[in-house]
């Protein structure tokens, strides 16, 4: 792939080339720094920052123990970002993320209605166990995901840029929790998916882990910085050939298309919608940008398809059957598509 498939307005200038390079730089700093306190978890550390500087929102799938809080709280250290965590349980309230009106007493003798800002106002939030919530309290998150404000008695405030939500989920404990809807699922555009470490990194788990206390970090990047990169990713050029195999791969989820294999029609009832095209292109986008190259390759696009759109495929009871999961899906649908010429 070369420069020459992209439009000369299209193209970086030499500013955002030394701005990619910076980044480049900044995001191995990061990841260095993470390996102080994380073991292992480099692809997790990867999406999450794609994630960020794409201005997505990612759902964390895994069993207890596997340094999730921990990761997240440490990211948002090193970034010098505003970390809140929020501990979803069957009795949380839309109040108690959003925040309320409290009525105070001024000094001229009034009582005035006062907001109070809730833990949504931060720049990276951890929505811990988020399906142990009722649904009216997980539609809570929708406006502020989508939109990046919260509406309280008709008015608007505005969360504070860069805002990331990070929501975790046990995939083993199903009792007495509330399976997110299709909806709220396709507001997060990567599902990131933890396993167990190997037993090199459970040694070393256990060797940093449990000394007197865990080690400060340095902080790498500020809001300010975060917020002109992700300016600079929505730059990246792509060339036309890529946005085609994007919307290629989407179109080939849908069981009711045209391009859709004959295999996959009786193992999956729904597909993935326009926003799964956007954000491969994102994606793509802000992983070629850590990674130092100045223009969207199709290895990008095929590095984050899985996670954009293994939670936008609704698997029928035949796959279930089967053993057949919508990662087992994608995964081959990736390997049978090829760029159109």
């Amino acid at each position: 792939m070369s420069q020459s498939e992209i439009p000369p307005s299209d193209k970086l200038s030499d500013n955002d080339v030394q701005a990619i390079d910076q980044l480049q730089g900044s995001y191995n700093q990061l990841v260095d720094e993470l390996g102080r306190v994380i073991v292992g978890q480099r692809a997790t550390i990867e999406r999450l920052a794609i994630c960020l500087f794409a201005r997505g929102h990612a759902l964390l799938m895994g069993v207890p123990g596997l340094a999730k809080t921990l990761l997240v709280s440490k990211l948002a250290e090193t970034m010098s970002l505003d970390f809140s965590r929020i501990q979803f349980t069957p009795d949380l309230m839309p109040m108690d993320i959003t925040g309320t009106d409290i009525l105070q007493d001024t000094s001229g003798g009034k009582r005035e209605f006062e907001f109070v800002h809730g833990p949504i106002f931060a720049n990276m939030v951890l929505a811990d166990e988020i399906n142990r919530a009722p649904p009216k309290t997980q539609a809570a998150m929708l406006e502020a995901m989508q939109e990046r404000v919260v509406t309280v008695l008709g008015k608007a405030f505005p969360l504070p840029p860069p805002f990331l939500v990070l929501a975790t989920q046990n995939p083993v404990e199903q009792e007495g929790t509330y399976p997110l809807p299709e909806a709220q699922l396709d507001r997060f555009m990567f599902l990131i998916e933890l396993d167990y470490p190997s037993e090199a990194e459970e040694i070393q788990i256990a060797r940093t882990t449990t000394g007197d206390e865990l080690p400060s970090l340095d902080h790498i990047l500020h809001a300010e910085d975060i917020i002109e990169y992700q300016h600079l990713v929505r730059r990246v050029p792509v060339p036309d050939h890529i946005y085609k195999y994007a919307a290629q791969l989407v179109r080939k989820t849908r069981p009711n298309g045209e391009t859709a294999p004959a295999w996959m029609k009786p193992l999956v009832s729904w597909g993935a919608g326009p926003r799964a095209v956007q954000y491969l292109i994102l994606g793509a986008k802000s992983r070629a940008a850590l990674l130092g190259s100045y223009m969207v390759r199709l290895e990008d696009v095929q590095q984050v398809a899985s996670p954009v759109l293994t939670h936008r495929i609704i698997t029928t009871f035949a796959a279930q059957a089967e053993g057949i999961d919508a990662g087992q899906i994608v995964r081959r649908l990736i390997e049978e598509t090829t760029p159109e010429a």
